[in-house]
């Protein structure tokens, strides 16, 4: 035995540091970490910007400040998009914290979509608005949460991969969307999306995007609360953390499956619905807009909590809206935007690593021989 932790000693001395896990950090201390690691990249891209383009760097990230806050209705527009990115990344966490790959939330997001613009179209004229919008919603949440249900389905009856099942399920909600659109266009045929007329979200206090920030908000309220104090939340983390464990105290990981993802495709069909009515009027099959995609990041970032999004869909949205700015103002094409806004975001991942690791000097020991 001792010639074993002479051997491993040795090993550990050839190479001066290692990484071992860190235990539960204070959460002001991991923002601290981001919050670091975010001027670190803004260094970066300072010394890439003069290298590339020659310009003052302070000049380029005053320019991304405008672009995203530089008006009165830029920052609605930056609450909007930050609301509708959070809205999604809340959809897809219950199941994420759960460890069950959603994918699909493009797929759940067209679908409400869907379900919104038929009826406004098939029911606009014969609703009245207080009564069709309500309508609205609640056919949202039911074709979305039953767009979730099926991968659900078929992973806790046939254990089939999660992750290609509702990634697949996108493609097959887009041609759908794609084929209505076509449908509805008019002319018809054209494939100018139509203008949903009826139905449409109120105006609060002069701002359009209000309505949609306010449920947003409330959504947000609500999930922290079912994922922190609720027994479906407490089920949720015990089935993400050990389903034999989950069995074995008598949680039905079947009916925790099923019912997180009927969850988590609702809240996705929410954002269609606030997406088709609150915001385009039209419905179209990149009305999503990838948002799918970056609230994965965003919820990961967040560790889970619904609270941290605001700030990671917030930071997000702000970097994507600068960035376009910047190749608006200097002409540049939108690749050199993109490799700004990826800098950043690859050192905001890259911070979680610090955040869940340290690296620590090895200390020689002497060996002993026997």
């Amino acid at each position: 035995m001792n010639k074993v932790n002479s051997l491993m000693f040795s090993a550990l001395n050839k190479n001066p540091f290692h990484i071992a896990k860190r235990g539960e950090i204070v959460w002001w201390k991991a923002w601290l970490i981001r919050i670091i690691a975010v001027l670190m990249a803004l260094v970066v891209c300072g010394i890439i910007t003069v290298a590339l383009t020659k310009l003052n760097p302070v000049k380029v990230y005053l320019t991304m400040i405008d672009g995203a806050v530089g008006t009165t209705r830029l920052v609605w527009n930056l609450l909007q998009n930050t609301a509708i990115l959070l809205c999604v990344s809340l959809a897809v966490t219950p199941a994420f914290k759960m460890r069950f790959w959603n994918i699909g939330a493009e797929g759940q997001i067209l679908i409400g979509g869907l379900a919104t613009a038929t009826c406004m179209i098939f029911l606009g004229e014969k609703l009245p608005t207080f009564v069709l919008i309500p309508v609205m919603l609640l056919m949202s949440i039911i074709t979305g949460a039953l767009w979730g249900l099926v991968p659900a389905y078929f992973k806790t009856r046939f254990n089939s991969n999660e992750t290609l099942f509702t990634l697949m399920m996108n493609y097959i909600a887009i041609q759908i969307v794609a084929y209505f659109t076509l449908e509805w266009s008019v002319p018809k045929g054209s494939g100018t999306p139509r203008t949903l007329e009826f139905g449409q979200l109120p105006m609060l206090f002069g701002q359009k995007y209000l309505v949609n920030i306010l449920f947003v908000v409330l959504i947000t309220v609500l999930m922290y609360i079912y994922l922190k104090y609720s027994k479906q939340g407490y089920e949720i983390s015990v089935v993400g953390e050990s389903e034999n464990t989950a069995k074995y105290i008598g949680i039905n990981v079947k009916k925790v499956v099923l019912r997180t993802m009927a969850i988590s495709g609702a809240i996705c069909g929410i954002a269609g619905f606030l997406l088709v009515a609150g915001t385009d009027h039209s419905l179209k099959s990149d009305t999503s807009g990838g948002r799918g995609f970056t609230a994965i990041m965003v919820s990961w970032l967040a560790k889970f909590n619904p609270i941290f999004m605001v700030l990671t869909s917030l930071l997000i949205v702000f970097l994507e809206k600068g960035a376009s700015k910047i190749s608006e103002v200097y002409r540049l094409n939108s690749s050199f935007s993109d490799i700004i806004t990826g800098i950043i975001i690859f050192f905001i991942i890259g911070s979680e690593f610090f955040i869940n690791y340290t690296i620590k000097i090895n200390k020689k020991e002497k060996e002993e021989n026997v």
